[in-house]
């Protein structure tokens, strides 16, 4: 069988077989096929496959009539043909033929049986289509390109290969032992250059030169020279490709006009996930839409450097944003536009997202998150000073919203990091920094974290802005919400009123700030046990949101459910549930079913059911609201404490002493290392600990929980307020109960 085919790298490695056999059989339907690059590869790729095809239907001798092997790109198609006529098959042509005529005369007098053509990095298909075989079955064309050469040809793309298929073909070139010793790094190695099959046959190449090489000292070369790095550029003979990763995308790159060589740059600048169209619309909001498109389908797509991966989405391969990347510093001059224009548009979307974002409006926004987050990594000083804090503002309440705080804290530590280098220590910025930062600490229940924060963010606003501003107020706010949640009433209150005025002053009666201090003082007043002053300030704050914010909001489901706590702690349950149930099933449509402040609902329909004896309903009820809050506010938490005590509640009531006991424990010891020892909460602990022990008979180990309960309510909440009247009651039967059995 003749064939030229040129020497082959890496053979039928693992995840190719599969390619090869597709390829197979759509040559057996079709005379024409076309191996397109690796999706959104620039062309990387396709020639391996041609020729690990071409050498296996060389050894099974399935082309009797002979494999020829052309290189399209910058050589002449007819004289490799002639050639090859001459050479491999002993023809000779008549006198007077011309160039194409020589073509002609070879196919119709090629030899018998099946023949394979493989046309090799066909650039321009018009140039080479005139040369091409005739309509005869025998013959089976193979082109390879970069290009989409429509219906006329049929095509067949590669992909990249797997995890574990990169990793084999890594472990052909350095050996298991290797793989297996740097198992992570290994699969760094393959991320790094997106499991790109000539990527991995460079580095594997360079590793197995550099024996003392560890490969996470490639991985930091590759990190520090990105494309530039000698393991992706250095090829050895044997190798198929004839370039190195650069180089073969500098052959796309040439290909491209210089309107898509800009949009080419700028989707360099994005991160390597599924890029949303609408945020490069955004980037270039002066062009016009059609004529991106163009740019993107017929530049772009049409040359395997974008990959479509769903409805007006797309993205570039690791390999590829990297070259851009590079393209993109070269360009010095439109390159700073570029970033600018990125940076304006990202800074928008961030200030898309408000405080308590709804499920809605975070499925909208997670696909521009990672983009937001590359932002903050890359690009971040290229922002103007005003725009500096709304990616890390924009990404935390995206994370917030949903519980994620843990996600959320790194944002808020490096957007205060940031406004700190970038400005004075007394700048606005860095105030809504410390601001921010001191209230993701109030939310995960780390309040001696949040104390100073606040404090300083506070004195700082107050120095700046002036005494009398929005923002001096929100400080106030927050100041009090702090001493609220750590008990210290006396400390909150007249910080909630000074908010209260000032909001009114500067923002109007009918403000959503002002319906926050009305339901924040309320709910103060409600923990006082002052329930008359409470509930008109509950009514006026839910009014005002429904009026404001529309009847489905968080914060009006918010305001349904701490009108419902009033009526429970009231005895008023009739009233109550019906307010509960409507702010659950608003959260849940609103927020998702996975939210702190469904949780919060779920804890509270528990207890109302648990106080009228409903003790079946409320149980399925308390576990779910702890397996939540366990899940998205971590297993050190308030919230997980209060949901481990309400559930040792039920099973006291349902005389479960033993299952109750440890919960009560646990939930004790954690409100102590996290809100003191001396809290409302310890003190309903302790509280509750002494009547399980009570129930039990245990009285001596009862009286001095009850007595240190008594204590801290005396001291907090006062003689008068209804804990500790409650506590005195149980502490004097108690005592009574000790004394009638020493009798």
């Amino acid at each position: 069988m003749p064939s030229n085919l040129p020497r082959s790298g890496v053979k039928e490695f693992v995840g190719r077989n599969q390619k090869l056999q597709d390829l197979h059989e759509q040559l057996q339907n079709s005379q024409r096929i076309a191996i397109t690059a690796i999706a959104g590869m620039g062309g990387i790729g396709k020639t391996e496959l041609a020729l690990q095809y071409a050498i296996a239907q060389l050894e099974q001798e399935q082309y009797p009539g002979g494999i020829c092997w052309l290189r399209a790109r910058g050589q002449e198609i007819a004289t490799q043909i002639v050639t090859f006529a001459q050479t491999k098959l002993g023809l000779t042509f008549p006198d007077g033929l011309d160039e194409k005529g020589q073509v002609d005369y070879c196919w119709g007098h090629w030899r018998e049986g099946d023949v394979l053509v493989v046309l090799d990095d066909v650039t321009e298909f018009d140039a080479v289509e005139p040369y091409l075989p005739p309509s005869d079955p025998k013959f089976k064309v193979l082109l390879t390109t970069r290009l989409n050469l429509g219906s006329s040809v049929q095509s067949l793309s590669i992909e990249e290969l797997d995890e574990e298929s990169a990793l084999a073909l890594l472990e052909t070139l350095v050996g298991p032992d290797r793989i297996q010793s740097q198992l992570e790094d290994a699969k760094t190695l393959c991320g790094w250059v997106g499991n790109l099959p000539l990527g991995l046959e460079l580095l594997g190449r360079f590793l197995a030169r550099k024996l003392d090489w560890s490969f996470e000292k490639l991985i930091g070369r590759l990190e520090s020279k990105k494309l530039a790095a000698k393991a992706l550029i250095t090829k050895e003979s044997g190798m198929t490709a004839q370039l190195g990763v650069a180089a073969a995308l500098e052959l796309s790159w040439v290909d491209l006009s210089e309107a898509e060589q800009e949009l080419a740059c700028l989707l360099g600048v994005f991160a390597v996930a599924p890029i949303p169209w609408h945020l490069v619309e955004e980037c270039l909001s002066d062009r016009d839409k059609d004529d991106l498109e163009d740019i993107r389908d017929e530049g772009l797509r049409d040359k395997n450097l974008l990959k479509r991966v769903e409805e007006r989405t797309y993205q570039l391969h690791q390999i590829v944003k990297e070259f851009f990347r590079i393209k993109l510093q070269e360009s010095s001059g439109n390159g700073e536009s570029l970033k600018q224009s990125f940076c304006k548009a990202m800074v928008g979307i961030a200030q898309g997202i408000g405080n308590n974002p709804t499920i809605d409006v975070i499925a909208g926004m997670s696909a521009s998150i990672p983009h937001l987050e590359e932002l903050v990594r890359q690009w971040i000083d290229i922002l103007s000073d005003d725009d500096l804090t709304w990616p890390y503002v924009g990404i935390g309440r995206f994370y917030e919203g949903q519980g994620n705080y843990g996600l959320a804290l790194p944002l808020y530590q490096e957007c205060l990091e940031q406004t700190k280098k970038r400005f004075d220590s007394e700048h606005p910025s860095v105030a809504q920094s410390l601001n921010n930062l001191a209230l993701l600490y109030d939310n995960q229940g780390r309040y001696t974290e949040a104390e100073p924060l606040y404090v300083q963010a506070l004195e700082m606003r107050q120095n700046l802005l002036g005494t009398e501003h929005p923002d001096a107020a929100t400080s106030l706010n927050n100041l009090a919400v702090l001493y609220y949640d750590q008990g210290r009433y006396t400390e909150a209150e007249p910080l909630y009123l000074q908010a209260l005025e000032m909001r009114k002053k500067l923002l109007g009666s009918e403000h959503p700030g002002v319906a926050l201090s009305l339901n924040n003082l309320a709910a103060l007043y409600t923990n006082q046990g002052r329930y008359t002053e409470a509930e008109p300030l509950y009514l006026q704050a839910l009014e005002m949101r429904k009026k404001l914010l529309g009847s489905e909001h968080p914060d009006v489901a918010t305001s349904l459910n701490n009108l419902a706590a009033l009526y429970t702690n009231q005895g008023w349950y009739t009233e109550a549930e019906p307010l509960y149930l409507q702010a659950l099933e608003m959260q849940k449509k609103l927020l998702g079913s996975e939210h702190p402040d469904v949780a919060q609902s779920l804890n509270n329909l528990a207890a109302l059911y648990d106080n009228q004896g409903r003790y079946t309903e409320a149980e399925p009820l308390y576990v779910q609201a702890l397996e939540m809050r366990k899940k998205l506010l971590g297993s050190e938490h308030p919230g997980v404490a209060l949901s481990l005590n309400n559930l040792a509640a039920l099973y006291t009531n349902q005389g479960r002493y033993t299952e109750a006991e440890p919960l009560y424990v646990q939930a004790l010891e954690m409100r102590k290392k996290l809100l003191g020892s001396e809290h409302p909460d310890v003190a309903q602990s302790l509280n509750n600990l002494a009547a399980l022990y009570d129930n039990q008979g245990r009285y001596s180990e009862a009286e001095p929980l009850y007595l240190q309960a008594l204590e801290i309510y005396q001291k907090l909440l006062g003689d008068e307020h209804p804990n500790t009247v409650k506590v005195q009651s149980n502490f004097d039967d108690c005592r009574r109960r000790i004394k009638e059995s020493n009798t």
